[in-house]
Parts: C-alpha cells; structure tokens; sequence
C-alpha cells in the first residue's frame, strides 16, 4: 500500500511539472486498465512481480489523471479576458480573514450572483478595497467582517504574478486556494445586505475573526509586539506577525514555530482526549455505553479537528489531522498499524483534497520532518532510562529534524539556519507547551491575564532568539535537483542507528548540496537579467567577478518591497552575497524602493545615483570603468543638468554595457527631452544590439529618431500587468516592430535574460524556459517583427 500511495503521489507531481494542461481521461483509463491487470490471480513469482510493477504504473496513472482532472474543473472557473479591467456588479460574502493595510482591506470574496449582463466572473476572487486619503478626496473606513453579504461594482483581472527565476509563484498560490480573479472595488457605493450568512465556512471565519478582534484588543499591537504571534498560533493568521519578525525566524529556523504545526495539533488532542477520558470514567453510565479509550479517542480527533478549522487548514494540520484519524480508528478497531502506513495514509488524503500541495515548500518540509522522525525512531534499538537517556532522545530529535529540512531548505530558499538546533531545542517546548496553550486558553476565556502571561514568556524567548539571530547563516548557490535528492539520500543514511557501516556515505552526499560553486560568466561576457518586479525596475549585470545592481525595483507596501522580495533571493541563489555597484538611476518610488532591502542584506562596494541620498555618488555622463573585459559607461545625466530644476525622470542614469562587441543601453526613465540630449551629445555612443525601452514604454519616451540611432535588435519593456499608465502605450510598440525590434515584456514573458559575448547574443524569458500550465496571459511567445 505504501509503495502504491507514493506512486500516486508521483503521479501527481509530475502532472504539475507540465507546460500545458493534458486530458485527464486517457491516464484514467490506462490507471484502471493497469490496476484491473495487477489484482488477476497469478501463480508464478515472475508473473507475481510484473502484476505488481504494472499495480505501481497504475498508481502513477491515477495520480496524474486525479491532478489533471481537478486541474481542468478548477481552470474552467476563469473571467473572460474581455471582461478584464471592466466595472462589474456583484454580489457575494466576504468568506475570509479580511487584512488591513494603509489605504484599506484586502479580502476573499465568494461570488454569489452577477448583475452585469453577459459578464461571467469565478465563485472565487480576492478584493483590495482602497479606503483612506486618495487624491484629496477623503473616504471613510468601511469595516468589513467575515460572513457578511454584500454588493460590489468591482474591476477584475485574471491570476498574475511576477515571473522570476527563484521566484515565489503567485499564480500557482492562487491556484491552490481556488482564486480565479483579483481585483479591487471601485467607488460606487457598496452595499451591505446581511450581517451574517449562516453557512458552516463562513461561522469558522467569523469565529477566527472575533478571536484576532479579542486578542489585538486586550494587547494592542502598539504596546505588545508579539500579539500578532499569539493570533498566529490560535488561528492560524501568519499575516498578523510583524514582517520585520520573519527577518529573526528565518535567521533561527523557527518559521515552523509561527503558524499551526502538526505538534501544535497533536497537543490539543492529547489534551482533550485525556480531560475527556478523565471525566468519562467518572460517570459509569456514560462509561458502561462507551469505553472510556475510545470516548477519549473520538474527543481527541473532534478537538483536533476544530483546531486545524480555526487555524485555516493548512498542510501540516491536514497531515496531522489525517494521522491521528488514522491512528485513532485502528486503536478504536483494536487493530496496530505502521507509524509509516499512517503517515503513507495522511499524505493520500492531503493530495485528494489538494493536489496543488506538493508546489509549496511546508508539504515537503512537514512529510519530510515526520517521516524522519518515524525513520529515526524505528532505527532506534530501544529506550533507556533517566534523564539522560531523556536528553539524548531529544537531542536525536533535533537532529534528525534539523537534517531533514536542510536539502529542501538550500533547494528552495538557498539558506540554513546553522544555530536552528540550539533555537528550537528552547522555542519548540516553550511554543509548543508554554505559549500555545495559553494562546488557546485565551481564545477560549477572554481573560487578559492569560493573554498577558503568553506575551510575557514570549518576551523573554524573543530576547533568546534575537540573540540567535545575529550568529551567521548558512547560504549556498541553488543546487540542481539531482544534488537535492542525493543530500535527502545522504539524510537518511546518515541517520542510520550507530554501528552501522557506511554512515560516512551519507555525509558524503550531503556535500553538494552545501557546496555547490556558483556559476559565473566567463571574462568578457555579461549577463544582463530584467527581473519581474511588476510597474518598476530591477536590472542584474554580472561580469566574471562582478555585479551591478540598475534599479532594485519598487515599493510595494510600507513592509514589503522589489528588493526584499525579488532582487535579494535573486542574487542569493545565485551565489552573490556582494553588490559591486548599486546604480539608483532616480528617486522615483517605482525604481529606487527597494533600495534599502537590498543594502541591509547584501554588501554593497558603491552607489552610483541620481538622488543625492547620503553615501552615494552622483552619477554622470562620461563616467566609465571596465570589469572582466566589460566595459559601462555612462550617458547621462550631464553634470550641467544638476544644477537645474528637473524632473526624476530627466535625471535617469543611463547606463551602456559593451562586451564582446554587442551592447545593451539601460535607459531607465529617460524623456523625450533627455533622449534630444543624448542626440546631440553623442549619437554614436547610443548604438545598441539590445534596448531596455525607455519609461517603461510611455509616450513621452521612444522618439522616432532616438530608436533609430540605438537602431536595436531585441528591446526590453519592463512594466506591470494591465498597469494603471497604459504601459506600453500602441504607438511605442507599433514605432518598434516598423523598426525590425524583437519585443519582450516582462509582463507578458516575465524575467528576460540577455547574454552577450563575442559570439552574439541570446536572450531568454523566464516563463518560456519555465512555462506551467496554470500560467495565465497572452502567447508566451516573444513579439517577433
């Protein structure tokens, strides 16, 4: 059984590697047809093997067909890309956890009735509604809470997000939780026609909701920082932790510890099966009808499961969940079954509800953590006694947990925590023991002083974790997948019982993983990246040795920005922990905001800029300099252009990349003005095989006779899906493909990467070399003349 529940898993992985979606129906058949075929009787041991060989491709047949069919029914729920950017009428519920931020609230909105005519919108969108101070004009806050019925005059827009190598993909996230749209809610008047609608999801909301309401009023955020913690922990809502707290979980391996993990919920149901067993056997009645054990059992399982409701259901309260259904219905039944065909069970269950799983890293790390856990404790050769033998099991412990979160975690994220055992050998027990009962226990009875006890102990681990977080972390290069799957060999070798030969193997494999080299171009070649940060501009230039930061993107909210979330893991699964130059071409919010993400996580050499910020260095025409036989220059500003009164945009820095005889001109905002400028300050110099299309593709950029001195191959427009500027306006297009100018977009084909050299240049997009089939937009296909 496990062997074929790990096939169908396979299955299901491999559907959600594919480029375009398949038909489910064939791998169906062929799934039934292969496990009609292995059930036959047979009477030899050669026939006996390939039955149960062809039983284990009929599993990996139904897995793909399972994941392919929900994939189909859930794509088919879509808004019509006429129907984008329209103003549409609807009704529905709010039917999450709606969050706060500067100008309004962002929510789940469940679609029930459309007023527009002929406009077909998904069951399932996500809302931001602006409320606050917005062109003079002031708008009163509106609270909204979960349950409510309301009605909307909404703009939507199909699933999008940014498309970068070592990226997050939105898109996939949104899939997963069955949104279809998101959009926002236009100024018409909204309505509200019920104060709540009586359906079970939305009373589990709505109790989520009261229970952040009490917590954030009895410990205002202002004066108590780890309330946001204390919310997590009883529901589950990660978004209420300070984002500058992930900064110190990351740093100390306690991510784990902020959101529901399966101890979590294996602690409320130890908890209240033992109060229920306790006051079963004291009412012989109730204990003569049910046996007191199994009465526990189901008190346990109902505990546990309102737990993982409250706390939004995510994978490891599901895995949890699921085991201990498992377990308590073989103890119920009076039958043993393997800690591992529990576990093989859990799995199945969490891939039939959601087979879009296996995309997020906490499925791999929660599967992986618990199934090292049972490896481990099979491997053991028996339990001793005192508190040493107490301390070693525990140690063991974080051992084995520590190695098997390390593969997937330089994978994924391309970094570990190197003091993560000594953190969470204090955080899990006082988390898990300490803190989230009392959190519980608050949420039950709201009384402040179990509430302010919580907080308390949580000040003092705070102080133990921050100073954790200062010891140094690990980073490596991303590792090719193949090296990832030999350090989870090597894992499990090492995790042999002592005495074993061989064991050496293990920490064998595991070395490159840990060491993997970054790549670097050779001399005399650069790699240009224009990442995906959406309206804005992030650009990487790589030499041999060097790099050069143009641009570290937007600002997207007041915690949140291009650097942090884009340009920083960019570069560090890459292998870069060094930023030669930082080049701030203005001080346009769109360019420069993620400025400081990326100079308090990376060293930076200089900065090169336009803005006059402190420590920097004004950027100017006539600066030069060469780096591994690549040589930049730059164009502009001219000195003169300082001492006037101008626009950012008039102060862009314009940057000219030469290597192997081809070149790239990065022109960041320039204007019409600025590109007469360059005309007449120096047109040859502004010849380029590749251009980065000036202003994102406005028409106040992109003059006819600029174009046609850069006289470029390939262009590069870096702008937002569907932005609110109209970016790249038809003319700017139109005026580039009449020139024989190859397109991109990075809205359309998400990160393009240019190679130059001596031998020509190559340029590459990274949803064609990376292309899903939940992907949603126009032909992937680049623009050709």
């Amino acid at each position: 059984m496990r062997l074929a529940i790990l096939a169908f898993a396979a299955g299901v992985i491999t559907l959600q590697q594919q480029a375009e979606l398949p038909p489910a129906w064939p791998w169906a058949l062929a799934g039934l047809a292969g496990a009609a075929f292995a059930v036959l009787p047979v009477s030899t041991v050669v026939l006996r093997r390939a039955f149960r060989i062809a039983g284990i491709l009929a599993c990996l047949a139904l897995g793909f067909a399972w994941a392919a069919w929900r994939a189909d029914l859930r794509l088919a729920d879509e808004l019509a890309g006429a129907w984008e950017g329209r103003d549409i009428a609807v009704t529905g519920v709010i039917a999450g956890l709606p969050q706060d931020f500067a100008n309004g609230t962002r929510f789940e909105f469940a679609v029930e009735s459309v007023s527009t005519a002929t406009a077909q919108v998904p069951a399932r969108v996500t809302l931001s509604w602006y409320q606050g101070r917005r062109d003079d004009e002031d708008f009163v806050r509106q609270p909204v809470r979960p349950g409510e019925r309301w009605r909307f005059t909404v703009r939507l827009k199909r699933p999008h997000g940014n498309a970068n190598p070592f990226g997050f993909d939105y898109e996939a996230w949104l899939l997963e939780r069955d949104i279809r749209a998101t959009g926002y809610v236009r100024p018409a008047p909204a309505e509200r026609l019920a104060a709540m609608v009586w359906q079970p999801d939305y009373v589990i909301e709505r109790a989520r909701d009261a229970i952040r309401r009490q917590f954030f009023a009895t410990l205002p955020p202002a004066e108590h920082p780890w309330a946001g913690i204390l919310v997590a922990l009883a529901i589950g809502d990660q978004k209420a932790v300070n984002g500058e707290l992930w900064t110190t979980f990351n740093r100390t391996g306690t991510t784990h510890l902020m959101s529901i993990s399966g101890l979590h919920v294996t602690m409320v149901a130890a908890l209240f099966g033992l109060a229920a067993g306790w006051a079963w056997r004291r009412v012989p009645a109730l204990a003569l009808r049910l046996p007191a054990q199994r009465a526990a059992l189901l008190a346990g399982l109902v505990a546990a499961m309102v737990y993982a409701l409250l706390a939004g259901f995510a994978v490891p309260a599901q895995r949890t969940l699921y085991m201990l259904a498992v377990a308590a219905a073989a103890m119920g039944s009076g039958r043993c079954i393997a800690p591992s065909r529990t576990l093989c069970l859990a799995l199945l269950a969490v891939l039939l509800a959601d087979p879009w799983a296996v995309l997020a890293a906490g499925f791999w790390l929660s599967f992986g953590a618990v199934g090292a856990l049972l490896y481990v404790g099979n491997n053991l050769p028996g339990e001793g006694r005192g508190w040493r033998a107490r301390v070693r099991a525990w140690g063991l412990v974080q051992w084995a947990a520590t190695l098997a979160s390390l593969p997937v975690l330089l994978l994924v994220f391309q970094q570990f925590s190197l003091v993560s055992p000594l953190a969470n050998a204090l955080a899990i027990p006082v988390i898990s023991f300490v803190v989230t009962p009392l959190a519980l226990f608050g949420a039950l009875l709201p009384w402040w002083p179990v509430l302010a006890l919580a907080h308390t102990v949580m000040d003092g681990l705070m102080l133990f974790l921050g100073w954790c977080a200062a010891w140094p972390v690990w980073n490596a290069p991303a590792p090719p997948l193949w090296a990832a799957l030999a350090a989870a060999f090597g894992v499990a070798v090492l995790l042999l019982p002592r005495g074993v030969p061989g064991r050496l193997l293990g920490a064998i494999l595991l070395l490159p993983v840990l060491f993997w080299p970054a790549e670097r171009p050779p001399p005399g070649e650069a790699r240009i990246t224009v990442l995906d940060v959406g309206q804005g501009l992030a650009t990487v230039v790589r030499t041999h040795a060097h790099t050069l930061v143009y641009d570290p993107g937007p600002l997207y909210s007041a915690e949140s920005d291009a650097g942090q979330r884009v340009v920083v893991p960019y570069l560090r699964a890459l292998g870069i922990d060094r930023v030669d130059v930082l080049m701030i071409t203005h001080r346009d919010s769109d360019h420069a905001g993620g400025s400081a993400s990326v100079r308090s996580a990376l060293a930076v050499g200089r900065i090169v800029a336009s803005t006059g910020e402190p420590g920097s260095e004004p950027c100017r025409a006539g600066q030069a300099w060469e780096w591994d036989a690549v040589r930049f220059t730059v164009l502009h500003p001219a000195a003169e252009d300082y001492g006037h009164e101008r626009k950012a945009n008039n102060l862009s820095c314009v940057l000219r990349v030469e290597a192997g005889g081809q070149a790239m001109l990065l022109t960041s905002d320039i204007e019409a003005r600025d590109e007469a400028a360059l005309l007449a300050r120096d047109r040859a110099a502004l010849a380029a095989d590749v251009l980065l299309v000036p202003h994102h593709g406005s028409g106040t950029s992109s003059t006819p006779d600029f174009l046609a001195a850069v006289d470029a191959r390939e262009a590069v427009i870096p702008a937002g899906y569907r932005n609110r500027f109209g970016h790249p306006r038809p003319a700017v297009v139109e005026r580039l493909a009449a020139a024989g100018t190859r397109l991109w977009r990075t809205d359309r084909d998400g990160a393009v990467s240019i190679r130059m050299d001596a031998a020509g240049i190559v340029t590459t997009a990274w949803r064609h070399e990376r292309r899903r089939y939940w992907q949603a937009g126009p032909d992937a296909r680049p623009q050709l003349p």
